[in-house]
């Protein structure tokens, strides 16, 4: 007999675990409902009859309207459902926090301290190019130096390539500038040389200048039209780097020096049932030991938003919270209706509503104590919201750019993508995790089949200090790391 579970007491559809087949019988909470429809897993069914313009209710709350009729045991989706969001609201603040305490615990995981008293959780050597006219060079530089040098005790050697740093305007320049100042004082990297051309719109000293304060002995500077032999002179500096970095050991370092990015993609309907959840559950845990964690994707807020500022630690995040969600769509002039993607949809995510509600599940319950702009550092412990879009790479990207060492990705399809900083993939059913044991990391799916959330949260809890700690991700092993730099103008 085909399974399906109810969410929420206040729901009028249930989620399916196990394909449902048409005429089917089948038993959800104690009623006994005969399938109209075929239902795939993840899809949603109607519980009882509902009429046109009713409101669907999933995780407790309305996901939209009824397009027509809907009898009882009929699959209910984008042929019969259809959001309820359109354009810009006023919000009012209605502060309702979480009293939930969760118990402080002496955790550590081995890391890198930084001089400037930040963390690491890698020790790595990095190439930023500053214009993209130079990626050819930082690949030829860091290929070169690995056959001279063969570095021991180095997590691993990259170059972020990108396309930016000239031909731009405004934010699209600006914000270039910011992400490139971001990773090189990232406290991943033990050793960083910023590649220049030399006659780009993002000028070496005009990057220096945003980049602030920095260690000398970890950072270097190389503008290629400035010497002979470019490949050679970086090669040279990379030794300094590297020399420099001989020392670096792992230390223990309390949890609460943790700051974890927070993402999902490619969702499908188990994402707020099983990885979500999971991942909401470790996000209150970390930021009652202290740490940081950061949730992103303004487009998967909209429809949620309203839980996220009634967190709001106070009226001034609470503002900055609506100007953050307003603001987006706004400034793009994106129509809500062009979210979900036709993945999601596949899955069985049917409105921007439906999606959202499941996504912020990864910020836990805990209090939201800050909006960070793009490329802004993290400032305050505890739960941030970062602008940024949802696209995948672009905002694992800059939850990178704003400090986060970690990034935790749940997916309900699977992706073998990684930014510049270590990209968590965690599945939300075990038939993703089996089918790409090569690019899921941990599987959430686990959830649906007997461990509780208590105990798969400990487990999960371990598997984090580890990759802490050193162990490397599916993507660290393939090689897989890049970054996205969001650009929302013209190039010119």
């Amino acid at each position: 007999m085909s399974k399906f579970i109810i969410l929420h007491p206040a729901d009028n559809v249930a989620v399916c675990l196990e394909k449902g087949t048409r005429g089917e019988r089948v038993e959800i909470a104690g009623q006994i409902l005969s399938l109209a429809d075929e239902i795939p897993v993840g899809h949603k069914v109607a519980l009882r009859s509902l009429e046109k313009d009713q409101h669907i209710f999933k995780y407790g709350y309305p996901i939209g309207h009824a397009t027509e009729a809907i009898a009882a045991g009929s699959h209910v989706h984008v042929h019969n459902l259809k959001t309820n969001l359109s354009g810009t609201l006023d919000y009012a603040f209605e502060q309702k926090l979480s009293d939930r305490t969760i118990a402080r615990r002496n955790l550590t995981f081995d890391g890198y301290l930084r001089s400037n008293g930040e963390a690491g959780i890698r020790n790595e050597i990095w190439v930023v190019p500053t214009v993209g006219c130079v990626n050819g060079q930082a690949q030829q530089i860091i290929d070169r130096f690995r056959r001279e040098v063969q570095p021991e005790h180095v997590d691993a050697i990259e170059v972020f390539k990108h396309n930016y740093g000239c031909s731009q305007l405004g934010d699209d320049h600006l914000n270039t500038q910011k992400a490139l100042a971001r990773i090189v004082r990232h406290p991943n990297a033990g050793g960083v040389l910023v590649l220049g051309l030399g006659c780009e719109n993002n000028q070496v000293s005009h990057l220096q200048k945003i980049i602030g304060a920095y260690d000398p002995s970890r950072v270097k500077f190389l503008v290629a039209q400035e010497v002979e032999d470019e490949i050679e002179a970086g090669v040279m500096l990379l030794k300094e780097l590297y020399s420099a970095m001989q020392q670096d050991k792992r230390v223990a370092i309390p949890l609460s020096a943790l700051k974890v990015g927070l993402k999902c993609g490619g969702s499908d309907g188990f994402s707020g049932i099983t990885a979500n959840p999971l991942v909401g559950a470790f996000s209150d845990f970390l930021i009652a030991q202290g740490g940081t964690t950061v949730l992103t994707e303004v487009p998967e807020m909209f429809g949620a938003e309203t839980l996220l500022m009634a967190r709001a630690k106070d009226v001034q995040v609470f503002e900055k919270t609506v100007c953050l969600i307003n603001d987006f769509y706004a400034r793009h002039n994106l129509p809500v209706y062009e979210n979900p993607s036709p993945g999601n949809k596949e899955g069985g995510i049917t409105t921007l509503e439906d999606k959202s509600l499941g996504c912020t599940q990864k910020g836990g319950n805990a209090t939201v104590v800050d909006v960070l702009n793009y490329a802004e550092p993290i400032s305050h412990n505890g739960l941030n919201l970062l602008s940024a879009p949802g696209n995948d790479l672009v905002a694992t990207s800059a939850l990178g750019f704003s400090g986060c060492q970690l990034v935790l990705f749940t997916t309900g399809r699977g992706t073998p993508f990684g930014s510049f900083v270590p990209t968590m993939k965690i599945s939300t059913n075990s038939a993703l995790y089996q089918k790409k044991r090569n690019w899921i990391d941990f599987n959430a799916g686990q959830l649906l089949e007997g461990p509780s959330m208590e105990t798969l949260l400990e487990d999960f809890i371990r598997f984090v200090v580890e990759v802490a700690s050193g162990k490397k991700l599916r993507h660290e092993e393939s090689g897989f790391r890049e970054i996205a730099i969001f650009k929302t103008g013209v190039t010119l």
